[in-house]
Parts: C-alpha cells; structure tokens; sequence
C-alpha cells in the first residue's frame, strides 16, 4: 500500500507576452494547470517536465518553484502538487486523451478562467508585479 500523500507535479508555462498556458480536461470538464502524479524513481522536477510534455505537446525549461498545494483527490486521498514556473522551448499543441484545448491568457484573465481555488493561488505568485 502507498505510504503518504498522492504526490504530483506541473508547470505554469509563460510566453513571451507574459501569458499563461491553461488546459481543458475533458474528463472533468474543468481548466486548469498542466500537471500529473509522480512516476515510480521520478523527482518532482522530472515529473512537472514530463507531465507538461504529455498534456501540452511542449518541451519546457524549468524556472524558479512556484506554490505547492495540497488537497483531496477526487477518490479523497491527500495529493501534493509541486509547480515550477516554465519556459517553453519547442513543440505544439495536439489535442489528446487527457487535455482537448489549452488556452493562452494574461495572468488576470487565466486566475478567472481557472476552476479550482488552489490553481488561482499559484496563478497569484506570477502576477507582473
């Protein structure tokens, strides 16, 4: 059995007009940040680049960490979230299983757009400032 808290990890991925990426999930029908759970051996960092990469069709870079959250899962246990704020370094975006649309938006915008509260609130560290 698993020992502790659900651990994941995401990207807020910026552009260069300092807008942020937002994903549609089909299965919840909710936007929010690129994320996914931690694979077995993987850190954190690995986990954020990968999952952003399968969710978004982008390669990124790592910037500075962001906000960690933490909060039930859907099946109620105690998940982590560990972001890293990201630059995007090549790909493009392709509709998948996981993720049917991404959005670009200036911060204000993508902290309204967003569904869940604990995503606003890793939104409210990269507000130009």
């Amino acid at each position: 059995m698993r020992k502790g808290p659900v651990e994941a990890a995401g990207g807020v991925l910026r552009d260069d007009d300092g807008r942020i990426l937002l994903v549609h999930r089909p299965r919840y029908d909710d936007w929010t940040l690129p994320k996914g759970k931690l694979d077995p051996g993987e850190t954190f960092e690995q986990a954020a680049l990968r999952e952003v990469h399968e969710e978004t069709g982008l390669r990124c870079t790592l910037g500075p960490e962001l906000a960690t959250t933490e909060y039930r899962d859907n099946k109620g246990r105690p998940k982590v979230v560990r972001y890293w704020l990201m630059d995007v370094e090549s790909g493009r975006f392709e509709p998948n299983d996981e993720v049917d649309e991404v959005r670009w938006l200036r911060v204000a915008e993508a902290i309204e757009a967003l569904t869940y509260d604990r995503d606003r609130e890793v939104l409210r560290g990269c507000e130009p400032g």
